[in-house]
């Protein structure tokens, strides 16, 4: 009887947490009331690490979620909440990270354990890992632009010795909101408990929850992604390995879950994020297999990595949390209700914002050797287009640097010699870092004169770039797909009003320059169109009048729509024989833009990147 009424009560607080949640849904997704660690704590489970990028996960939390560490002067900088209990200020963290760029060096835990996650060292199976780079995913959460965490291959997070978290043997739970887009089959994107050592100790001596197309133990039902557990040297899709009645989670965003007794039981469940509930998809014996009954956990938390460092896989997280004792079926149904309630959006693919690819010859992309790590020296070259891969993405500054990995294109030795090769390495602002988009389609080096060429017009992977004559060859058509920042009177960027949304009759207008800005980075198309947001730099009505003004619009091929660049820096429209232009020479933030007639004043100085 006296166990009756426990059990009761539990039921009654996760009911009760259930029904707070839902209440306080309105039409537009915002933070709960409770977050995911108030629930599980009312069940008797509570968290020992919460850990998440984009939101509270307890409903008075109001400490730090992340922290940045900027690449231009290595400052950090912590990221916090727009409210307690709600979502990330990711206007704060573009504001820090503007006109540079930043990467994740710590995720607080937001429990009072601080089991807070640094980068990885170095482990048996893996070097010492690379923090992402900061800005590379944006979503939305409640309606609000929050970061995911991108793991690729080299890099992940861990907390050697964590407090609270499950040892030898004793009752832990676990779950991740993850990507069901963003994943590979190698080892390990994976979020839980393991090894002190960074090393492989043996079976059952880790506990961690993982989403992969990793088929360890065949058969496998599908292709996958399957959420799995990762319990050392085998990921575990239920039962002693094989489960071919985990179907797989392939949606945007996946709640991955894992529980384990540590002695006899555990379970795996999976979900989308955005809808609907959990399934079950194992919940039943450990393996047999030896090592696994009772578990040897050793407390330690890692995230995209396994125990001994594997770092081989790639991966998102946004949101997860371990707790203490074995979580009832209640509060995990109750808690994916309340990840749905957080109003998760966005693609997860791959990395957006003003970051694109640079594709060049044979169709192949601009990429840095050495697979998304990035080191000084790194040689750039050409590659099969990975649209996963970071070191395939590149952001135009407005100072005309083209940067990924935190580091610049670069031409070696700041050389202005013919076929001088070119590299990453470390943002200085020398000549040799200056690129411009030209009408041709090729990237000029202002500095030496010169072009990026792909030499001979070699079109296979590995070739190193260089640059060379500009000569209008196929092997100097490079397309920068991310577009770049127009800088104009004033030092302000051409921008669209409204904030990267970018409707029809949209005003394009100056405004200081955010190089995390979407809409102020535009593309060079090869009838002459600059084009933002998908859509193009128009003049209103297609007119040719004095003084009429710019707007955004469906990009139609219209004679309104091309602008060529000047050699005095002005652009112009042939059709009207007119040039952009601020009225009057105005440089106040939501200046809108015009034609006006041609003069060569400061007002009509735009220089295209």
């Amino acid at each position: 009887m006296r166990l009756y009424r426990v059990s009761l009560t539990l039921a009654m607080a996760v009911l009760g947490l259930v029904l707070a949640t839902l209440i306080g849904l309105p039409g537009t997704a915002q933070a709960a009331t409770n977050g995911p660690c108030d629930i599980y704590a009312a069940a008797g489970t509570p968290c020992v690490a919460a850990h998440s990028t984009t939101r509270a996960l307890f409903g008075t939390y109001n400490g730090p979620l992340y922290q940045l560490t900027r690449a231009s002067d290595k400052t950090t900088h912590d990221v916090g909440l727009l409210a307690a209990g709600g979502y990330a200020d990711a206007g704060d963290h573009d504001r820090f990270c503007n006109a540079t760029t930043c990467s994740i060096t710590k995720i607080y835990d937001q429990t009072s354990r601080h089991n807070d996650l640094t980068v990885s060292p170095a482990g048996t199976a893996g070097a010492a890992d690379y923090p992402s780079d900061a800005s590379v995913l944006a979503v939305t959460a409640g309606g609000h632009k929050v970061y995911g965490v991108y793991i690729s291959p080299q890099h992940g997070y861990r907390k050697t010795a964590a407090s609270g978290t499950a040892r030898a043997g004793q009752a832990e739970g676990m779950y991740m909101v993850a990507s069901g887009t963003h994943v590979g089959s190698d080892c390990c994107f994976d979020y839980g408990n393991a090894e002190i050592q960074v090393a492989d100790t043996g079976n059952g001596h880790m506990d961690a929850v993982s989403i992969a197309t990793t088929c360890y133990f065949a058969p496998c039902t599908g292709s996958g992604p399957w959420v799995e557990a990762d319990l050392e040297n085998g990921m575990f899709q239920g039962a002693n390995g094989s489960n071919t009645a985990n179907l797989g989670n392939s949606s945007t965003y996946v709640t991955a879950l894992l529980k384990n007794n540590g002695q006899t039981t555990y379970a795996l469940k999976g979900g989308n994020s955005q809808s609907g509930g959990l399934s079950t998809w194992w919940n039943g014996d450990l393996p047999n297999r030896g090592g696994y009954k009772p578990m040897q956990q050793e407390g330690s938390i890692i995230l995209g990595t396994g125990g001994d460092n594997s770092n081989r896989n790639r991966g998102t997280f946004f949101e997860g949390v371990m707790t203490s004792g074995y979580p009832t079926d209640a509060a995990d149904n109750t808690v994916q209700a309340n990840i749905v309630a957080a109003g998760y959006s966005g693609q997860t693919f791959t990395p957006n914002g003003p970051q694109g690819t640079i594709t060049g010859p044979g169709g192949k992309c601009v990429d840095v050797a050495a697979d998304d790590t990035g080191v000084n020296n790194a040689g750039v070259q050409l590659w099969d287009c990975q649209n996963y891969a970071i070191d395939q993405h590149w952001q135009h500054f407005a100072d005309n640097s083209l940067r990924t990995l935190g580091r610049c294109l670069d031409v070696v030795n700041n050389s202005s010699a013919n076929d001088a090769l070119v590299e990453l390495y470390d943002c200085n602002g020398v000549g040799g870092q200056k690129w411009v988009q030209q009408a041709d389609g090729s990237i000029r080096n202002p500095q030496s004169g010169r072009c990026l060429d792909s030499p001979n017009g070699s079109t296979a992977n590995g070739v190193q770039l260089r640059i060379h004559d500009c000569n209008g060859a196929a092997a100097q058509k490079f397309a920068i797909n991310g577009g770049g920042m127009a800088v104009g009177p004033g030092s302000k960027c051409v921008d669209v009003a409204a904030d990267d949304t970018g409707v029809n009759g949209t005003a394009v207008q100056l405004w200081d320059c955010q190089s995390y800005a979407v809409d102020q980075h535009w593309v060079q198309t090869s009838n002459g169109g600059l084009r933002t947001l998908g859509r193009c730099l128009d003049i209103v009505g297609n007119g040719t009048a004095n003084d009429t003004q710019v707007e955004l619009w469906d990009c139609n091929g219209v004679t309104g729509q091309v602008w060529v660049q000047q050699a005095d820096g002005s652009v112009k429209n042939p059709q009207s024989g007119r040039c952009l232009d601020a009225p009057d020479g105005t440089t106040t933030n939501g200046t809108r833009l015009r034609i006006h007639d041609c003069n060569g004043s400061a007002a009509q100085k735009f220089a295209l990147s």
